[in-house]
């Protein structure tokens, strides 16, 4: 095997993180950073780190049940300036104002996470990404301090993933600080895992093509173990985010946790059902895998053995033999009370039928047997009912996302839908090259015409965008 100029075979290189020097399109924001953290703490940055936001093709609320979904990573991307320092502290600053500054040991980076007073502040995602490096890392690698400035061009609360990337970057940060070696997928592992730190129970996607997105392909990414695998889009196939001006964070609400604790009482009940020892089913890929069906006939099952009535915890507990204590500690569900009743029915529904939405999406993209137009027509098909499966079963959408969706459709997109968590946030529709100026400017100017919020451009509302390249350190 044919070895590069580090030393490493060609495999191991591709598996590690880029070192790369910057490029004359990005080298002006470096600059940029460079000047705020020089003026912070007066040194000069050792390196940078650049971690992309994702748009989420098709697959929506379906990594933490165990399939694969459909992302890429995309232009806009968290980019952090650091240095090492003697101080045993972290400190960090952000070039937008609106981030207040911060610093605290090493020691107590798990006391200001677990810090309830403060709030969800930003720099509790990377305290998050800190945490989950320091794990792993040996200690002669932990670094005896870290100056970090932070500048990220994702928007906020959008779906698109900025928190993740920020966590991502801290992670990958703190490991190269330490001169440790970790590849891609140990990366996006740990990084996971270490986001779930806020309160978000996840499922890995985000950090996943954070770290193992590339410039010119979608990626399937398959779990249990990691997996990526390039998705090749049709060459007519545009596509395009747009901000419904609804900003929702995920962690700071019960929601989105109550869909995954829903999906594992779902997979839970199911499993007792069928005689299989529920106490070992955390999601729903489990049950589908122990009892050897397709996804069709899971969809089956489920309308079989699951009512569409909301359960309550006692109802559930009677099913599955056990008690609401017992039942609490092996679904984890220590977040919600006595009274809170869970779908089950819907949300399993709708795992199975977008899992199945993600094979379908993967196969037309690659099918050589129809026609570009067919293929970007089929696609935009599969988009379309993705969306109104998490509107109308899995309820995560927003008036606002849904009235987005709708102004897509009307100017011309082929078929859109939400992305990300929901609640709020950014659309991605599909369009084709030669209609995408025409898509982007009518759907501007209805946005325009439904007017604009506070805080928010109309340029920033509806982009393009395509395929980018994952995480990657620079040196300059």
């Amino acid at each position: 095997m044919s070895r590069n100029a580090n030393g490493m075979c060609d495999a191991e290189s591709e598996d590690r993180v880029p070192i790369l020097q910057p490029g004359e399109k990005i080298l002006g924001r470096f600059n940029t950073l460079a000047t705020h953290f020089t003026s912070k703490y007066d040194v000069e940055p050792s390196f940078f780190v650049k971690v992309p936001g994702r748009v989420n093709l098709i697959g929506e609320h379906i990594d933490y049940c165990g399939y694969a979904v459909c992302p890429m990573a995309i232009e806009q991307d968290i980019l952090v300036a650091v240095a090492l320092s003697t101080s045993n502290d972290i400190r960090l600053t952000n070039l937008d104002p609106k981030y207040k500054d911060f610093r605290c040991s090493f020691e107590n980076v798990s006391v200001c996470i677990e810090d309830a007073s403060s709030g969800l502040e930003w720099y509790k995602y990377f305290l998050c990404g800190v945490k989950g490096a320091l794990e792993v890392v040996p200690e002669e690698s932990v670094p005896s301090g870290i100056l970090a400035a932070v500048w990220g061009n994702i928007p906020p609360n959008s779906g698109l993933s900025s928190s993740s990337a920020l966590v991502s970057a801290a992670a990958l940060l703190t490991v190269h600080a330490g001169q440790h070696q970790l590849s891609k997928r140990e990366l996006a592992t740990i990084s996971a895992g270490a986001e779930r730190y806020i309160g978000t129970q996840g499922g890995g996607m985000d950090q996943a093509i954070a770290f193992l997105g590339k410039a010119g392909s979608a990626m399937l990414i398959e779990f249990n173990p990691l997996r990526s695998t390039d998705v090749t889009l049709p060459e007519t196939a545009v596509f395009v985010i747009a901000h419904s001006q609804a900003c929702h964070n995920k962690a700071s609400t019960a929601d989105f946790n109550l869909r995954v604790a829903e999906c594992r009482l779902a997979a839970q009940v199911i499993a007792k059902k069928c005689d299989h020892d529920w106490e070992h089913v955390q999601r729903l890929i489990q049950v589908q895998e122990s009892l050897g069906l397709s996804l069709d006939e899971m969809v089956s099952v489920v309308t079989k053995d699951l009512h569409e009535e909301p359960y309550t915890l006692d109802e559930i507990s009677e099913n599955l033999g056990t008690t609401n204590q017992r039942l609490r500690e092996v679904s984890l569900l220590g977040a919600f009370s006595d009274s809170q009743k869970f779908k089950l029915k819907q949300r399993a529904l709708h795992v199975y039928q977008e899992a199945g939405r993600v094979v379908a999406f993967r196969r037309t993209s690659e099918e050589n047997a129809l026609t570009e137009k067919e293929r970007v027509r089929h696609l935009g098909s599969l988009m379309s009912k993705s969306h109104a499966s998490l509107h109308k079963l899995y309820e995560c959408s927003h008036p606002s996302v849904d009235a987005l969706v709708g102004k897509a459709m009307t100017c011309g997109s082929l078929g859109a839908r939400l992305t990300g968590a929901g609640w709020g946030g950014c659309i991605v529709a599909i369009t084709t090259k030669d209609k995408v100026c025409q898509f982007v400017d009518a759907l501007k100017k209805e946005l325009g015409r439904c007017g604009i919020k506070g805080g928010f451009k109309l340029d920033d509302l509806v982009f393009p965008t395509e395929p980018n390249q994952g995480a990657a350190i620079y040196t300059t």
